[in-house]
């Protein structure tokens, strides 16, 4: 059925991840509702929703730009990725 799409492992984990951390952001929505809007890494005031999206869109550029300068293996973009994710998150 998904066939023409080309699924991979990869693609698959990649997809899993983003709709898991979607999900851990709705339970913390009805747990904490709120979420307390603070200033974010751009210096604008950002919710929990924008940080993760600020995250998976600088995660994107992050990969493309070692695709275009360096090519594989992607070990490395992907330490980046965790930590501009970490530093999007943890920034008061």
């Amino acid at each position: 059925m998904l066939g023409w799409m080309a699924w991979t492992w990869p693609t698959a984990l990649l997809f899993v991840g983003i709709f898991t951390a979607i999900g851990v952001l709705i339970l913390l929505e009805v747990r904490y509702p709120g979420g307390q809007a603070r200033n974010g890494v751009l210096g604008l005031t950002t919710t929990r929703g924008d940080r993760l999206f600020i995250t998976l869109l600088g995660s994107a550029f992050i990969f493309f730009a070692w695709l275009g300068l360096m090519g594989p293996p992607l070990w490395w973009p992907l330490a980046i990725s965790i930590g501009w994710g970490t530093f999007c998150f943890w920034k008061v």
